[in-house]
């Protein structure tokens, strides 16, 4: 029985730095499947193929091809993953899930805010997605973890939008804050330091470890809804280290659904 269904958008054109992020989805299924380990999460579920509904990487032809794919791939009840990508996929993907669920909690880890209104002119850059987010009122309330980048902007934006922020080991604060209410997880792969996450476009020290992502991901409650893995840059990893871990983030992320 299909419990999760997954989707990947090829799609970096509107990173404001370096490309090569559109090249992450198949690898993060590569480095999932990869016979260095095995299918299992840390609690001990296995997510075999048999669990997920993979229905490929989208090559996108306009930005907003992304939302009516969603759209169709989204099913009430059934938590979807999408691997980017840049973080620009996340305002359209969430478009998707408003739709079906109405305003839901949405959990954002990364290294920025992504709070600009516009950036270099355009207003989906991702350094834009969650001002685009809370402008369109998807987010019932956007949690950030991990941000270190703030800058006058984007402080001024938070306030605006009411966006709270906490450290990442501060878990039991956000489950108290989300009361067993469904949320989404938005996931930017640079929220890691680079030490453990060197596959990025932005190095940006003094981030979290990787065991302090995965046990906040494990000791969130309430239902997960739907989770998206963006900004692995395949062309600057060192050794598979970035893939091996976004293979592994989305076997956490799979495992909190299918036991949810």
């Amino acid at each position: 029985m299909k419990k999760i269904c997954l989707q990947g958008f090829a799609y970096d054109k509107q990173s404001s730095f370096l490309k090569g992020c559109a090249l992450a989805p198949p690898l993060i299924r590569k480095f999932y499947n990869s016979d260095s380990s095995n299918l299992y999460a840390e609690n001990g579920i296995e997510i075999s193929p048999d669990l997920v509904d993979d229905k490929g990487d989208f090559a996108i032809n306009t930005y907003f091809d992304i939302e009516d794919i969603s759209t169709r791939n989204l099913t009430k009840g059934v938590p979807l993953i999408s691997l980017g990508g840049d973080h620009s996929i996340t305002y359209p993907v969430l478009k998707a899930f408003k739709k079906i669920y109405g305003p839901i909690n949405i959990i954002h880890l990364d290294a920025h805010a992504d709070l600009y209104d516009q950036f270099e002119g355009e207003k989906y850059s991702h350094a834009c997605t969650f001002s685009r987010i809370m402008e369109d009122e998807i987010g019932l309330n956007l949690f950030q973890i991990g941000v270190r980048t703030l800058n006058k902007e984007q402080l001024t934006a938070r306030k605006k939008f009411d966006v709270k922020s906490a450290a990442i080991d501060h878990w039991e604060l956000i489950n108290e804050e989300l009361n067993g209410l469904p949320s989404y997880i938005s996931l930017d792969i640079d929220v890691l330091d680079p030490a453990f996450a060197p596959g990025v476009s932005h190095h940006e020290p003094g981030g979290v470890s990787t065991r302090e992502v995965l046990r906040f991901i494990q000791n969130l409650k309430g239902p997960l809804l739907g989770a998206d893995l963006v900004e692995f840059n395949p062309t600057r990893d060192s050794n598979g280290i970035t893939g091996m871990l976004c293979g592994k983030l989305f076997k956490e992320l799979a495992s909190k659904m299918v036991s949810q």
